[in-house]
């Protein structure tokens, strides 16, 4: 009973939003932080940047991140952008995406934001390693959550590329959170984000055996009942208007592989980790 009752909240959450939750002409007004959330990475903030700490498995991840989303560039029918990128890094923790996408040649600028101050000081403070970083709009970071932020009201003010890294599974209500990022995406850009199917292969291998066994993530990072089926992420997407048409979405699974690292699996996306892409339609412009 206990699993149909998770699927019911998922289902209703992401398949069948309420009038009340649907985005319209502005983004929800109501926060998505969890102050219990917030606190369990503030305490984490001091390790972010150390590779064999506990943030481990995202420096590990990083590269695939980026290796994914080459190939939804790549798919898409229309040219891919010849224009250097625009980046919305939500949810961006100590920066480890961040940073890495500012340093590469087709990128733009870089924006990472996240609720908490203290996480996102140590971000700030990493990338002061790096003059080239603070270029002039090469990357900025706001202590800012999504429905914080002014919503663009032009084609320049949105992002190329808009992402959600570990982000989903964090989130109460995904929906009307996934419902205030859409209008921060260019017509023709890209939501790329990476999050966890709720299976019980994904609460054998990431609640038990990560957080109770090996210890590979500090206990209590994730609470399985937020995990997010992509069938469930497809099907919210292609309910949007102006999105996913033309089969513009992308989904692979991914597996971390003692002593080999993060692995992209096909058909991973169905029981554990994965990653999940969706276009903007080309022709779509906000009401």
């Amino acid at each position: 009973m206990a699993t149909r009752g998770t699927n019911l909240r998922n289902l209703l959450l992401l398949q069948k939003v309420t009038p009340l939750r649907h985005y319209s002409s502005s983004a929800s007004s109501a926060s998505s932080v969890n102050p219990t959330e917030v606190s369990h990475f503030n305490a984490l903030a001091s390790t972010w940047w150390d590779p064999h700490g506990s943030s481990r498995l995202l420096h590990l991840m990083n590269p695939l991140r980026h290796d994914f989303i080459k190939s939804c560039l790549a798919s898409q029918k229309s040219p891919a952008p010849s224009h250097k990128l625009r980046y919305l890094d939500v949810g961006c923790g100590g920066g480890i995406f961040a940073e890495s996408a500012a340093r590469l040649g087709n990128t733009a600028s870089v924006t990472g934001i996240d609720p908490s101050a203290e996480v996102l000081k140590v971000a700030q403070e990493h990338a002061r390693q790096d003059p080239m970083l603070y270029q002039s709009g090469r990357l900025q970071y706001l202590n800012k959550s999504i429905e914080g932020l002014p919503i663009p009201q032009n084609l320049d003010e949105q992002f190329d590329v808009l992402t959600l890294f570990e982000v989903i599974e964090h989130i109460s209500q995904p929906a009307p959170f996934l419902q205030s990022c859409l209008p921060f995406v260019k017509p023709g850009g890209w939501l790329v984000l990476s999050t966890i199917a709720r299976t019980w292969t994904s609460w054998l291998t990431t609640k038990f055996v990560a957080e109770e066994v090996v210890r590979l993530v500090p206990r209590g990072t994730h609470e399985w009942s937020k995990y997010v089926n992509e069938i469930e992420m497809r099907q919210f997407f292609q309910s949007q208007k102006g999105w996913a048409s033309e089969g513009a979405v992308r989904a692979m699974g991914c597996m971390y592989v003692p002593g080999l690292g993060w692995r992209m699996v096909t058909g991973g996306e169905h029981w554990g980790n994965y990653f999940f892409g969706v276009r903007k339609d080309p022709s779509s412009f906000e009401d």
